[in-house]
């Protein structure tokens, strides 16, 4: 019997004022989600998917055209099924979804679309409740995966610019095209802010605001991958309560960029934090101004577990 097959049988119509229910509810159809499916599956558990989007992996489809992981395709897989195409190569973000969408349909995972839990809560007899659009929907075990790119964050002082310039999250960033001609400046020193700045450097003149320092990693030495070596050396097996996990878990890291690459290579000028902005100019920690035309902010996410009424976080 398929794991579709599993879920139908679970999961029947409510009649007469009954619930749904459920052995396992995964909340979130992305990687974790999927990961999470296919062990399920492999257990021969009774669970469905829900997922909020139209499809599997929406969050990647908001991300920008030329978005290239910076994990080769052999460390980008998920349990049980290969990434197709060189395991030492970098998938590419349109490789991204056909095999997120392909991996579902491999495992045939029960998967709900346009399902978005507006509620987690304790039902009696030590059950979870579930409010999925007005549907109220019962589970022994749920699983949260709905990851950490919940909520876009804009800093405050966006609100101070003048209408007329451009902006935009990156959430919101596909091409370089969509912006307007001019100098635009990038807020966010990640690989996110990084990427987004030489995509744009071919066509405008760019400028990335860097709020505190990043730890440049070489995406290759000698020849091999930064992962092949992190996995040669036991490294990548390390946890966050290891010493060394807890050394570096708060720390920022870049893989395959770095300030003087992208100032000599892309011709990309680096401006420290922005603190201040009025009208089209930004004002930045070490005094210096600049007036802009557009503005990037890739200033990351903030977690959203408000719907989650229950006393597991704090």
């Amino acid at each position: 019997m398929s794991a579709s097959e599993l879920s139908e049988e679970k999961i029947k119509p409510a009649a007469d004022g009954a619930h749904e229910r459920l052995e396992v509810a995964v909340i979130g159809g992305s990687q974790a989600g999927l990961a999470m499916g296919y062990y399920l599956t492999q257990q021969g558990r009774r669970f469905v998917i829900f997922e909020r989007g139209y499809s599997v992996a929406p969050a990647w489809r908001e991300r920008w055209d030329s978005l290239k992981l910076f994990t080769p395709r052999g460390y980008s897989a998920l349990p049980g099924l290969p990434f197709p195409g060189d395991p030492d190569d970098y998938p590419t973000r349109d490789e991204v979804i056909p095999y997120l969408e392909q991996y579902a349909e491999t495992f045939d995972l029960p998967i709900e679309f346009n399902s978005e839990v507006r509620r987690l809560s304790h039902e009696e007899g030590d059950r979870f409740a579930l409010d999925v659009d007005g549907r109220r929907i019962t589970a022994d075990e749920v699983v949260v995966a709905t990851g950490p790119f919940q909520t876009p964050y804009i800093p405050k002082l966006a609100e101070q610019l003048d209408s007329e310039v451009w902006q935009a999250h990156s959430t919101g960033y596909r091409r370089p095209s969509d912006v307007p001609e001019g100098t635009v400046l990038v807020v966010g020193g990640g690989n996110t802010g990084f990427q987004i700045a030489k995509d744009l450097s071919a066509t405008h003149k760019v400028l990335l605001s860097v709020g505190s320092k990043q730890k440049p990693l070489p995406q290759r030495f000698a020849g091999r991958d930064l992962f092949w070596w992190l996995t040669k050396t036991g490294l990548i097996h390390k946890t966050v309560e290891s010493r060394l996990g807890q050394r570096l878990k708060d720390r920022d890291t870049l893989i395959g960029s770095s300030p003087r690459e992208l100032r000599r290579r892309y011709g990309v000028k680096l401006k420290p934090r922005a603190t201040d902005a009025l009208g089209r100019t930004v004002r930045f920690e070490d005094g210096s101004e600049l007036e802009v035309d557009a503005v990037i902010w890739a200033t990351g996410y903030r977690p959203d577990h408000s719907w989650v009424d229950l006393p597991i976080l704090d």
